[in-house]
């Protein structure tokens, strides 16, 4: 990842694509390079397949999946509110379902960020053994980011959209009575001053414990699982770094480029021998900028959002895990103030039963939600790879194409869109886990 990453730190550009795919053969048919990658695996310089393709090969199986599901629901419409005391956005949420829980078989409602925080909130309360969607961060950096413009509602949006379907697709959040209050009531507010709804037993008596146990050591699989989350953090986290300061990089670029093409326009008309061959240049450092800003926009508005969203979903792991080991250690207290009762005929009592009962179904929650939790993850990281390597196979195909028409071949962009390329058969090859 950290390589494919490097490589966008060439040329920070997606140009519209060449015809055909794979021309980097063709090209390197005529040179002696000799290419591989940074870890001596030769290059595959045999045409692969559209990274498009792959796709919608991937789109193709989640429409299949459309068949068997009774619960849609869309983030849509953002709108701007501006009242005396406060700014805010509001979203659309349209709902459509067969489900017999609803009353209606489609609804639509309005709702802010603060509703979609209440949602979750109310999801850990009454749901503590499951993973909950992370929602996007609320607060902003004053002056750098602006709250209101069209690009951060819009990547907003996304994540609040991807939050309720997470939700949706889930087996037992989907069911929640909190979920089917925000998609259904008119009047959300009314329904929130009602104060703490009830609680299911189990979420009542989780949010109860207190931190007074210490849990002796966790089972061997879910120290497991708490080790790969931390390592997990740390690998995105640093990704998520790179990425960022490739943007920066990528904006101070085109700051340069912008003032780089007009000097040779104002050459061309210095020079009437030149001015034809000058024209040309400005206007390829023209496209360039284009593309430049296309391709910061993709990072911006795709690829960091996911980064982000799996950092917390990480977090949002870890919590529940401690949520796991804080019932555990309820229970092993439990069990030794028992043994040292020292009775004759030592019965168990019922809150230890029901501690016990606590700790089995974090067990088998966790489990089934971390597992769920991969295979999205798998699904999502081989999409967001297939998007990144197709835009930059799309901006090395296309100045492969400027260079000759300049009568130039640049060796560096054709090794760059032939590693590109090597990409694709090794996502496409690898096997999907059901």
């Amino acid at each position: 990842m950290c390589f494919l990453l490097s490589l966008m730190l060439e040329d920070f550009r997606v140009l519209p694509r060449c015809p055909g795919r794979g021309r980097s053969t063709e090209l390197l048919k005529q040179t002696t390079l000799d290419l591989s990658l940074p870890n001596g695996t030769p290059v595959d310089t045999s045409s692969p397949a559209s990274s498009s393709s792959l796709l919608n090969r991937l789109q193709l199986d989640d429409d299949l999946d459309v068949e068997t599901r009774d619960l849609f629901v869309t983030v849509d419409d953002p709108k701007k509110h501006v009242c005396t005391m406060e700014t805010y956005i509001t979203y659309r949420v349209t709902t459509k379902t067969t489900r017999a829980e609803f009353d209606l078989p489609e609804y639509s409602v309005r709702r802010r960020y603060q509703d979609f925080d209440w949602l979750r909130n109310k999801l850990e309360e009454s749901q503590p053994t499951h993973l909950i969607p992370p929602l996007p961060e609320k607060f902003v950096v004053k002056g750098v980011v602006d709250r209101f413009s069209e690009e951060f509602v819009e990547t907003r949006r996304k994540a609040l959209d991807k939050f309720l379907k997470r939700i949706t697709d889930h087996p037992v959040l989907s069911f929640n009575e909190h979920f089917n209050v925000f998609l259904t009531a008119k009047d959300l507010n009314a329904y929130k001053k009602q104060g703490m709804a009830l609680l299911s037993k189990m979420g009542e008596s989780v949010k109860y414990v207190t931190g007074g146990y210490k849990l002796r050591s966790r089972p061997l699989e879910f120290a497991a699982i708490g080790d790969y989350l931390d390592t997990f953090s740390l690998k995105l986290g640093t990704i998520d770094r790179i990425a960022q300061r490739i943007i920066k990089e990528q904006l101070e670029y085109l700051v340069e480029l912008r003032e780089y093409g007009p000097v040779y326009s104002t050459w061309g008309g210095l020079e009437v021998e030149l001015s034809e061959p000058l024209e040309g240049v400005s206007a390829c450092i023209g496209n360039c900028c284009t593309a430049l800003e296309e391709l910061s926009e993709d990072m911006t508005e795709d690829f960091l959002p996911v980064l982000r969203e799996y950092i917390l979903y990480a977090e949002s792991m870890k919590n529940v895990l401690k949520k796991r080991d804080q019932v555990q250690a309820e229970y092993e207290a439990k069990l030794e103030a028992i043994a040292l009762k020292r009775e004759d005929r030592p019965k168990v009592p019922t809150d230890v039963e029901k501690c016990q009962d606590r700790v089995e179904c974090f067990n088998a929650d966790l489990k089934a939600d971390m597992e769920r939790w991969q295979n999205n993850k798998r699904q999502d990281f081989r999409q967001l790879l297939m998007g990144m390597a197709d835009k930059n196979i799309q901006y090395y195909e296309k100045v492969v194409c400027l260079a000759e028409s300049c009568g130039i071949l640049q060796f560096r962009k054709i090794q760059c869109l032939t590693a590109w390329e090597s990409i694709i058969p090794l996502l496409q090859d690898k096997p999907e886990t059901k």
